[in-house]
């Protein structure tokens, strides 16, 4: 599974019953801590692992830094990562770094997944509910923060989740069977949400209301306060999206947000979505139902 495929990770079978699977992803800094900034660039890369029903075994750092930022700037962003990729469960085994005027950070990551278990974006299948694992509007909040409109408790939530790993939510999938999943990153949970119905053939209906959203992001939302990467994603995207007309333009900019770490798109059956609820809760599990996949194609937002 390659680029022909457009899926999270390549994916090399070695045998019958086990297949590599392989990733990188690297940014600019979301946040001012170093630390943070580390651990959420590692926690971003990693997703692509856990949206294939895989584990992460190795990764590599991917660092261009600034030949003036201080060393120890520079050290927390290598730790952050570190510490984050040790909590996958993975190895940390060096990596490149080259001078850079901006700083930029990321990971290539290594996982093993069984081959006959493993989650793609083509796995979606008419009658499946749509669970979301992170809530929407983590591009509107930080770049709040880079225009300095940021209040701090809306950021310090946002580092929270966009710290955190998808490990639970793609092993609970893994263990329940899921066949179609995808991460919520840069071409927001629409873009996203379009190449699985794309390649499922199939339409998926969300419901707005039903969206986990972070505290402050329809705030920042009014204010217009979005990347420029969520502009793209409406210009790209919009013609496959049909929004209900009660649904106004700020809403449906969040539902293009660009996001950073954000969560899983799982597609559940609906015969074991009640259990697959429950045993989330029980794991200690955040898992929204935002929705539902449809005979068709396209997107529809109501």
């Amino acid at each position: 599974m390659g680029l022909g495929d457009a899926d999270d990770a390549a994916v090399w079978r070695l045998d019958e019953e086990r297949a590599l699977v392989v990733t990188t992803d690297f940014f600019t800094p979301v946040v001012d801590d170093p630390y943070d900034y580390g651990a959420i660039a590692a926690a971003n890369a990693l997703s692509d692992i856990y949206a294939m029903g895989a584990q992460p075994f190795l990764a590599l750092n991917v660092a261009a830094l600034p030949p003036d930022l201080p060393p120890e700037i520079g050290s927390a962003i290598l730790r952050g990562g570190a510490e984050k990729t040790l909590e996958a469960g993975a190895a940390l085994a060096g990596g490149h770094s080259v001078q850079d005027a901006e700083p930029k950070y990321g990971l290539i990551a290594l996982g093993f997944l069984d081959p006959s278990r493993m989650l793609t974006k083509n796995g979606a299948r008419e009658g499946d509910a749509l669970v979301l694992t992170k809530p929407l509007g983590s591009g509107a909040v930080t770049t709040a923060f880079i225009r300095d409109l940021v209040k701090p408790q809306h950021l310090d939530e946002a580092v929270k989740w966009m710290k955190r790993l998808n490990k639970g939510a793609g092993e609970l999938a893994v263990q329940f069977g899921l066949k179609g999943a995808t991460d919520i990153s840069g071409f927001s949970l629409l873009g996203h949400a379009f190449e699985m119905a794309a390649a499922s053939k199939v339409k998926m209906r969300f419901s707005f209301a039903q969206l986990p959203l972070l505290p402050g992001a329809e705030e920042y939302a009014q204010e217009w306060v979005f990347p420029g990467g969520s502009s793209d994603n409406k210009l790209y995207y919009d013609k496959h999206v049909d929004f209900s007309p009660a649904i106004d333009e700020a809403s449906q900019m969040l539902m293009y947000d660009a996001q950073t770490s954000g969560g899983l798109l799982l597609c559940v059956p609906k015969t074991k979505l009640d259990y697959f609820m429950a045993q989330g809760s029980q794991a200690g599990l955040d898992l929204w139902i935002v929705g539902e996949v449809l005979q068709g194609g396209g997107i529809e937002v109501v």
